[in-house]
């Protein structure tokens, strides 16, 4: 399928057809992400919405803290930081 650059305003923008936007299941509106590979491809994907659990559970509760973890534990408040 062939899709012409169009410009709008100071952009220039793809405009997808909506049997594209059917299959893939987009609508107008909605965020994605961008971006491309170092061939020249356009990679095109829905955003990833990240929830606090999902992500805390891909730590590794084991492991060491970083080295300068120390130096932020013995900082001083500056400011009106409430410790």
């Amino acid at each position: 399928m062939e899709v012409i650059l169009r410009r709008y305003g100071n952009s220039t923008v793809a405009v997808l057809p909506p049997p594209v936007l059917k299959d893939l299941g987009l609508a107008a509106g909605q965020s994605m992400s961008l971006d491309t590979t170092p061939d020249g491809k356009i990679v095109l994907a829905r955003k990833q919405k990240f929830r606090l659990a999902d992500l805390i559970a891909q730590c590794d509760l084991k492991a060491k803290p970083p080295a300068d973890m120390k130096d932020w534990d013995a900082a001083k408040p500056i400011g009106r930081e409430a410790w």
